[in-house]
């Protein structure tokens, strides 16, 4: 397969799991919508955590896109900096989603159980599911960065280098909506 062809079809793969991972959460989000006329339904506040990882998340995606402009200008020591940048960056996201979990269960707010309530459960849901999209990018950053190291990438070929982040500026952008999302409408 031609290179060009071999990027074309990697890429149209990537955004149509995108664009189904997209329809997934705009269900869940509807459902949430929905959900919220029940009698039972409890209102919270986010936990602090939730605007720190936001912050970072938000670092994460800027260190990535300064890794891909360093390997277009084969800079490769400057891209495995920033790299391990946003894997970091990302590891502290996760860090902070489950400081989050933990300020939500210390106030009374569970996942499941008699103590739960139809809202936490939903919040749970939702960001449980982005962090396993967050644990696929961590694990595809780690391979990229491992690449990186070695001097796999050029400003020739950096496929895979591309294609992690679009990856990763997709579930960044995608926890910015879920973000916003929950502070308007939760």
């Amino acid at each position: 397969m031609e290179p060009k062809t071999k990027e074309k079809a990697y890429k149209q793969m990537l955004w149509i799991s995108m664009i189904s991972m997209t329809m997934m959460f705009a269900g869940l989000t509807s459902a949430y919508v929905v959900s919220k006329k029940r009698e039972d339904w409890v209102g919270f506040d986010l936990p602090n955590a939730f605007y720190i990882s936001t912050i970072l998340i938000i670092l994460s995606s800027i260190t990535f896109y300064l890794a891909k402009y360093y390997i277009k200008q084969n800079k490769k020591s400057n891209t495995s900096i920033f790299l391990a940048f946003t894997l970091l960056l990302g590891l502290g996201f996760v860090y902070f989603q489950f400081q989050g979990f933990k300020y939500l269960v210390d106030v009374g707010l569970y996942f499941t159980g008699t103590q739960s309530n139809v809202s936490s459960s939903f919040l749970y849901v939702i960001t449980l599911a982005h962090l396993f999209h967050i644990f696929a990018g961590i694990l595809v950053l780690c391979y990229v960065l491992y690449k990186s190291l070695k001097g796999k990438y050029s400003s020739e070929n950096s496929l895979g280098l591309e294609l992690a982040a679009i990856f990763w500026h997709f579930v960044d952008a995608l926890w910015i909506y879920l973000f916003l999302f929950f502070y308007f409408i939760g």
